[in-house]
């Protein structure tokens, strides 16, 4: 059935193809996707499902007839992608390629230009890592291993399927994050969907990070009964094995190189996940742990992520203990880390980001008390939640050091012209989700600063372009502070030089290395002047910090207190050299009246 959608008619909800089968489709306003680059995709009309499906089909029979294992990805994101085509570059003990792997991304005007682009060979995903762009392009144009697709018909003809769809948690509160909730509209559509396609040998592995018990308790009930509807009596294959990506220059070998854990529903699931994940994942130098059940998968990434954002909460609190009695918390840290078991800690910054920490903790939350039934989770959750809490609103320190630092250079935040450094949520990666730098800029911005970004790694931060629609509708940070309108005007610079140029405050909000090496003389003058400089990363060396001192600027930064004791020093070493210089004077004006 279609619809009218102001003067538009929208595309049907489904379609019934000519082997009988219902096909779904997404009502669409837009006519066409726009990739990041800017280039436009014509989204597929209805009548272009079925000749898809033919393509695809084609290319399975010639798969199958080569002996390989097919393998469908949905989800073609920031795991998806890289996860297909390392699938698709695995080989069997006789060095012939083993997998043939199809990319499913839905049809919406928001992800569809990522079919045509992979398909191309071109990765969906910008990336540090060179790799992440040599291995797509070698399975999609040389071995032909990966295809793309936006048809969910393939799920008839695969072996397995990788669930790649994202599980949000969406905040309700900045600061309080047990009033949220997680967002599993987009991973039950597609457990439906694969249930409504898949055949009963097929093994279906969850990789999304989920909250805890959904796999037994959400997804598989709803295979189930997709199942009982076709009139399969028997148990979908369904198992759980969590992601450890990591953005940067490492991305591939985090996925690939690196130890997994999984699960299965049953027995039979159980010895087919293991059996994938050995084949496609370099097990033999990072083994494989496989646990009695896929809720003690999904608590096991929920823990790990949750520990790691608890420790850098922890230093919050420290942090701000260093600040106000001129310690240095960054020596401090060094110090510490000297001691084994001490070597992990790190020092959190304006933020803690990335898509898992800001989430992770508050899907076991969250899964305690709705899925798992439990009424006691306000007594029983108590650091996990809190650490999370400190994590989000942490940035917002980072405002009160600017506005500090331009007081005591007797300017005003209100219409300063502010320039941060760095807008991804961690160092020499492009990776803007919930970086602590959107807080940063948004709370300025509330206060009247007038702000600029900066960052080499990012060219568009779509989280203030597309902040009405990005990364959801109603889910921006945006709702959380007043008079952010004209962010969605704002772009990234492409040169630092252009984007210092009469500033008045500079963040150091990440340590990239092209920050590192910036000389405090090199950025007055490119200023135009002195400014207030923060420091939230340890970037800013002692030395540094006391030439920006003897250039005029004023310097804070989260964490080192003992800023105003170099501040101090400074100051005493100009009273002594004015003091010199009036002494000097005086004594050759005595000189010159005792000689008359």
């Amino acid at each position: 059935m279609s619809s009218q959608i102001g003067n538009r008619v929208a595309r049907p909800e489904s379609l019934q193809n000519k082997q009988g089968s219902i096909i779904h489709f997404t009502p669409h306003i837009s006519d066409y996707s726009i990739s990041p680059e800017g280039e436009e995709f014509p989204l597929p009309e209805p009548e272009e499902y079925n000749e898809e499906f033919n393509r695809i089909k084609i290319l399975v029979d010639q798969a199958r007839e080569e002996g390989k294992e097919i393998v469908v990805v949905m989800g073609v994101g920031f795991v998806g992608a890289v996860m297909a085509a390392i699938i698709a570059d695995t080989k069997d003990e006789n060095g012939n390629y083993s997998k043939f792997v199809i990319g499913c991304q839905r049809p919406s005007t928001r992800s569809y230009w990522k079919i045509p682009l992979l398909n191309r060979g071109q990765s969906p995903v910008k990336s540090e890592d060179k790799e992440v762009d040599e291995i797509i392009k070698r399975c999609v144009l040389e071995t032909k291993t990966l295809v793309a697709t936006y048809t969910n018909e393939c799920l008839k003809l695969v072996d397995v399927v990788v669930v790649d769809i994202q599980c949000d948690y969406v905040k309700c509160e900045l600061g309080n994050v047990k009033t949220g909730e997680a967002d599993m509209a987009a991973l039950e559509s597609s457990m439906k969907t694969i249930g409504e396609h898949i055949s009963p040998e097929c093994l279906v592995l969850i990789e999304t990070t989920v909250a805890p018990g959904t796999t037994e308790f959400v997804a598989l009930p709803l295979l189930k009964k997709a199942f009982y509807k076709r009139g399969i009596d028997s148990t979908p294959l369904l198992a759980h094995s969590y992601e450890r990506v990591m953005p940067g220059k490492d991305y591939v070998a985090s996925v690939r190189d690196f130890w997994r854990v999984c699960a299965g529903c049953t027995d039979e699931a159980k010895v087919k996940v293991e059996k994938f994940l050995r084949e496609v994942i370099n097990t033999k130098d990072y083994p494989l742990t496989v646990m009695d059940r896929p809720i003690e998968s999904e608590t096991a990434k929920i823990i790990e992520n949750s520990y790691r954002a608890t420790i850098l909460a922890f230093l919050n609190e420290w942090s701000l203990f260093s600040e106000r009695n001129g310690v240095d918390i960054i020596k401090v840290i060094n110090a510490i880390k000297m001691r084994p078991t001490h070597s992990n800690m790190i020092f959190p910054g304006p933020g803690i980001g990335g898509y898992c920490l800001p989430k992770d903790g508050g899907l076991g939350y969250w899964a305690y008390k709705h899925i798992l039934g439990f009424e006691d989770g306000d007594e029983v959750f108590k650091i996990t939640p809190t650490s999370i809490d400190i994590n989000d609103t942490r940035a917002l320190h980072v405002a009160e050091l600017t506005r500090d630092a331009l007081r005591n250079m007797d300017r005003y935040i209100a219409g300063a012209d502010v320039l941060i450094c760095g807008a991804s949520y961690r160092q020499d990666v492009g990776d803007t989700r919930y970086s602590g730098s959107e807080i940063v800029v948004r709370k300025l911005t509330e206060m009247g600063a007038e702000m600029r970004v900066h960052d080499p790694y990012v060219d568009h931060w779509y989280e203030m372009e597309s902040q009405d629609t990005y990364p959801a509708s109603g889910h921006s940070w945006k709702r959380f502070f007043r008079n952010q309108e004209d962010l969605s005007v704002l772009k990234m610079e492409a040169e630092f030089s252009t984007a210092i140029k009469g500033i008045e405050a500079l963040i150091f909000a990440v340590p990239h290395n092209q920050y590192l090496t910036l000389e405090p003389e090199t950025v007055v003058k490119m200023a135009g002047g002195p400014i207030a400089v923060i420091d939230c990363f340890g970037i800013l060396s002692d030395e540094k910090i006391r030439r920006y001192f003897e250039l005029g600027c004023e310097v804070k930064a989260l964490g080192r207190g003992h800023i105003q004791r170099i501040k101090k020093e400074i100051q005493r070493s100009k009273l002594q050299i004015q003091t010199s210089k009036i002494s000097t004077v005086s004594q050759i004006y005595n000189r010159g009246s005792f000689a008359r």
